[in-house]
């Protein structure tokens, strides 16, 4: 009952007021970028939805027209070459995810669930499947966010967000954003560039 019906609802209502409140930020936002380096405000990229089908996720842009698409930010030898001016500060606050409250309203994401991979993650879609975290809408935060971020290991990743699938309900929902807030405002788990394993 929850999943099928409640968790949209609350997911609508909440992305919905907080577009209309955050509307004066997400206007400056937009501001800011188209000021300070050419290209446009937004930037859209090919991911993995719920039951693997594609969507198109929305981003502030904080890197500049030329960086190579469709690779992780954390495999790019040297991301900082690549990085706006406002791209560094967008990106360590997570601001550069707020376009997703717009994924969100169209049913395209929730506010909690697993992050959704790029297309061509094959690894990590494989090793979800493994754990039915592929059937979950995915999410502006998840479990796996808050235990490691890019600094897990794609198997890990994949368990965690498994775990998630397994136990998904309103009272985990709540306490992932709310720890969601706190990693956020510690920058936990955020990784810039390839990191030897």
């Amino acid at each position: 009952m929850y999943q099928k019906c409640v968790k949209r609802a609350i997911d609508f209502m909440l992305s919905l007021l907080a577009v209309v409140f955050l509307s004066p930020i997400l206007l400056f936002i937009a501001i800011c970028i188209k000021c300070t380096s050419p290209g446009p405000v937004l930037f859209q990229q090919k991911r993995v939805g719920r039951g693997k089908t594609y969507f198109q996720i929305y981003k502030f842009r904080s890197m500049r027209t030329d960086t190579p698409k469709d690779m992780p930010t954390h495999l790019l030898e040297n991301p900082q070459a690549f990085i706006t001016p406002i791209g560094r500060f967008l990106r360590k606050t997570s601001l550069d995810e707020l376009p997703q409250l717009f994924n969100i309203l169209k049913g395209e994401m929730s506010i909690v669930g697993p992050r959704p991979a790029l297309w061509n993650q094959d690894d990590l879609i494989a090793e979800r499947d493994k754990y039915g975290a592929n059937d979950c809408v995915p999410g502006l935060t998840g479990y796996a966010q808050i235990h490691g971020r890019d600094e897990l290991p794609i198997p890990k990743k994949a368990e965690l967000d498994g775990y998630y699938a397994k136990h998904l309900s309103f009272a985990l929902d709540v306490s992932i954003f709310f720890k969601t807030i706190g990693s956020v405002l510690h920058h936990e788990g955020v990784v810039e560039g390839k990191q030897d394993q």
